[in-house]
């Protein structure tokens, strides 16, 4: 249910970008974004900061966007938003030494102190290029080309992405989980 809500901005932009083309999606985009977060403070009772963010940027990308009609805004969107959770993920590190994969992760999960660092940066690192990526196919694309990517490509190259920090946890949850000292013998066995 939490992934559906996520990505219901999203899945309506889309939408919306196909009836009625992109002035009517990002509208769209913002209402539901609005519409998203008062239904999770009713639901949870608050809002994470990353959805404060993500209200934040999608109001000024969007806003600039429909105020100035010039959908360049709306496609620098994304590219902000992953380059804000990069910045949040490694300035957290530098500034508070707070593992923010650790931290979302943390009770679940059990790993060694350079796992959790290594899963950090390879999510800000993805986040940046995801960033990159989305300019790059903003700019040697059409708009239509563009929300697809946006779409099916980011989410797409997200779950791979999620499947691959799976395996690689996984690997070390096993090496974690075991046993640091060798068993005590048991009698009578014979070395």
């Amino acid at each position: 249910m939490k992934l559906l809500i996520d990505f219901f901005p999203i899945v309506l932009f889309f939408i919306a970008f196909k009836w009625q083309g992109i002035y009517v999606a990002t509208a769209t985009a913002i209402v539901a974004t609005v519409v998203q977060l008062i239904w999770l403070h009713r639901r949870q009772g608050h809002i994470e900061p990353l959805q404060w963010t993500s209200l934040v940027v999608i109001v000024v990308f969007g806003g600039a966007t429909l105020m100035l009609h010039n959908e360049t805004f709306i496609k620098w969107k994304p590219s902000v938003l992953y380059w804000v959770m990069a910045l949040a993920l490694w300035g957290g590190l530098v500034f508070f030494k707070r593992n923010g994969i650790q931290l979302l992760m943390g009770a679940q999960v059990s790993l060694p102190p350079l796992i959790w660092q290594r899963l950090l940066h390879a999510w800000a690192v993805f986040f940046v290029l995801m960033g990159v990526l989305n300019l790059w196919v903003a700019y040697r694309f059409d708009t239509d080309t563009w929300v697809n990517f946006k779409l099916f490509g980011g989410m797409g190259l997200m779950l791979v992405f999620v499947v691959l920090q799976a395996i690689y946890m996984g690997r070390h949850l096993q090496a974690s989980d075991a046993p640091t000292e060798a068993a005590p013998p048991v009698p009578g066995d014979r070395p």
